[in-house]
């Protein structure tokens, strides 16, 4: 069987009362505690009861400054009148008569040419002097006479006509780097630097009186009888 409260036992019905009250009583308690205000319980002193001394001051008396001492007398400078012309009289000697013996000679200045140092290795196309070949050109044709010989071959097609050889003389007149400026084939361009290369030695060309490498450029001609 269940138990039920009595109203007037009943506490839940109050307690919403019992909140409220103490929400006001504590904050209540706390404005009282801001505004709560303490006063010190010193003794006031009456002023109005006060002796003054100013009567009994000293006198201060007042500080006399000593005058400043004259200033040392400025001297005066001493002036001394000078004459505004002053005559300056000396004897000055003048000798024109001098003689002049001597004349000085200004010699000429002659500027030589600095010389034309020449490279052993340079080889001239055109020289002062041209080489030449034992005997002269006569001689040069007279070896070629001799010595060159008609290529068969040129001789079977019919070939005929002038080989330009191109080839350098050195100082001591031999010959070198001989090849063919312009050829006719057939065996005839071979047989032109054979005869060249075989040439005895030739007279080298000069520059300024002294010996140097030339280029040479002779035709040889083919020609059938």
């Amino acid at each position: 069987m269940e138990a039920k409260k009595t109203p007037s036992a009943d506490l839940t019905r109050t307690s919403g009362m019992f909140l409220n009250l103490g929400l006001a009583v504590a904050v209540g308690a706390v404005l009282v505690a801001f505004e709560w205000k303490s006063f010190d319980d010193g003794s006031l002193k009456d002023l109005g009861m006060a002796d003054d001394n100013f009567e009994e001051l000293l006198d201060i008396p007042i500080t006399e400054q000593p005058p400043p001492p004259p200033p040392p007398p400025v001297e005066q400078p001493i002036i001394q009148e000078i004459p505004d012309e002053v005559e300056i009289e000396e004897k000055i000697e003048v000798n024109f008569d001098v003689n002049v013996e001597e004349e000085t000679v200004i010699e000429e200045v002659v500027i030589a040419e600095a010389p034309v140092e020449e490279k052993a290795d340079e080889i001239f196309d055109v020289v002062e002097t041209q080489p030449q070949p034992p005997g002269g050109m006569s001689g040069w044709n007279e070896y070629l006479r001799k010595n060159l010989k008609y290529p068969t071959q040129a001789r079977r097609m019919g070939i005929e006509g002038t080989v330009i050889v191109v080839f350098v003389i050195n100082v001591d007149g031999s010959i070198q780097d001989v090849e063919v400026l312009r050829g006719i084939g057939g065996g005839c361009d071979e047989e032109a630097v054979k005869v060249v290369q075989d040439a005895p030695k030739w007279e080298p060309g000069k520059q300024r009186g002294r010996p140097v490498r030339t280029r040479m450029r002779l035709p040889i001609r083919f020609k059938l009888s």
